[in-house]
């Protein structure tokens, strides 16, 4: 999709603060998304990319600044009202229920917004999961369980997806395939924010990169521009 035909952004994040507590760990963070985009955050761990997702979600304890989607200011909302407007959170823990079989995990999240995945739509994007409908979460692969958690928000009508580290731990061909599948959620119109530390997957991915160091974005890197800054960001990721 070209930027022409994505207008003008989805989400735009503004001078965003966030807090654990005492612990300042957002300093400011500014970056904006274009509809249909997959935009990743790179950082060494602990930059604060995945706090950026949470304070996106209304989830982080006290958060300060602008987050607005659609146009419409949700800095103030709580967690439930954002989900509502049509933004989806797939967290690093996964959060599958191992005594419910795969059909009950996919089914628990309430749909909020017309558009949602119907089932065997979502089973054709996981054919793996298909298989494995009536197996407990207690039975499911590592990328059997990413899969599912990937899967769960696709019904929910959410247009804007948060992907933390889908990737960690998982075989190279589970990767792939979860590569694949964010290319086909891209093609119906998803937008997706994606925290990665896997670069070779991120790049294969993505159309832009927002580099995130203790607790701000210091650089944004499109895809297409990447070989000529590789140096710059092996420093920023240490790699």
């Amino acid at each position: 999709m070209t930027e022409a035909a994505q207008g003008a952004a989805l989400l735009r994040v503004q001078g965003l603060q966030g807090w654990y507590g005492e612990s300042h760990v957002l300093h400011g963070v500014d970056f904006e998304v274009n509809t249909g985009e997959v935009v990743t955050l790179l950082g060494r761990n602990g930059a604060g990319k995945t706090s950026t997702l949470l304070a996106i979600m209304g989830m982080l304890p006290r958060r300060e600044g602008s987050v607005s989607f659609g146009g419409a200011e949700t800095i103030a909302m709580p967690s439930r009202h954002i989900a509502k407007l049509g933004i989806a959170i797939c967290p690093e823990e996964r959060g599958i229920f191992s005594s419910l079989h795969v059909d009950e995990n996919l089914m628990l999240p309430p749909r909020i917004a017309e558009g949602g995945l119907e089932v065997e739509r979502i089973y054709e994007l996981f054919p793996n999961l298909k298989e494995r409908r009536r197996s407990q979460g207690t039975k499911l692969s590592g990328g059997e369980q990413q899969m599912l958690a990937i899967a769960r928000i696709l019904r929910t009508g959410a247009k804007l997806l948060l992907l933390d580290e889908p990737t960690e731990g998982l075989a190279p061909v589970i990767v792939k395939h979860i590569g694949r599948t964010i290319g086909e959620l891209k093609k119906l119109g998803f937008t997706i924010v994606l925290v990665e530390q896997n670069f070779h997957f991120a790049a294969s991915v993505a159309d832009r990169h927002y580099v995130v160091e203790q607790g701000k974005v210091i650089d944004m890197i499109t895809n297409a521009d990447l070989d000529a800054n590789t140096d710059k960001l092996q420093t920023y990721l240490g790699v």
